[in-house]
């Protein structure tokens, strides 16, 4: 699936909850299921600098191809970090520097974090797009 395709499908998803109290208890549950990184890859290496939780994402590299699998200490942020891991997981390098996050704000995922949350998010994103970059440079 392209990387608008499952966008659109979280808009989609997200549109039949009332109110945020579903739409968090949705992200509780897609935490559940995040591809968890393996425990020895739990090192600052793969720590989200500027999250108020510890993040951790492990980028894989295969056939063209950019596969994460992560974790976190908060199960907020662990759903959040699952929303991210659906889109940007599976992609080529190029196609995670070219997407656009603004389903994020469709969502309405932004504005109802809190300010240090948000700025975790926003720092979730720059590093997949980090990995992205390195990976992306390995091909050219």
């Amino acid at each position: 699936m392209k990387i608008k395709e499952i966008q659109e499908e979280i808009i989609d998803e997200f549109s039949f909850f009332d109110d945020w109290m579903q739409r968090y208890e949705h992200m509780i549950s897609l935490g559940k299921s995040v591809p968890l990184i393996d425990e020895k890859n739990k090192t600052d290496d793969y720590l989200i600098k500027g999250c108020q939780s510890k993040v951790w994402v492990f980028p894989e590299f295969k056939d063209g191809r950019v596969y994460l699998t992560a974790d976190s200490d908060a199960i907020i942020t662990k759903g959040i970090v699952a929303l991210l891991l659906r889109v940007f997981s599976n992609q080529t390098p190029e196609d995670i520097l070219n997407a656009d996050t603004s389903f994020i704000d469709e969502i309405g995922l932004k504005e109802h974090l809190s300010p240090t949350r948000a700025n975790g998010l926003v720092s979730m994103i720059k590093q997949l797009k980090l990995y992205a970059l390195a990976y992306q440079s390995q091909l050219n």
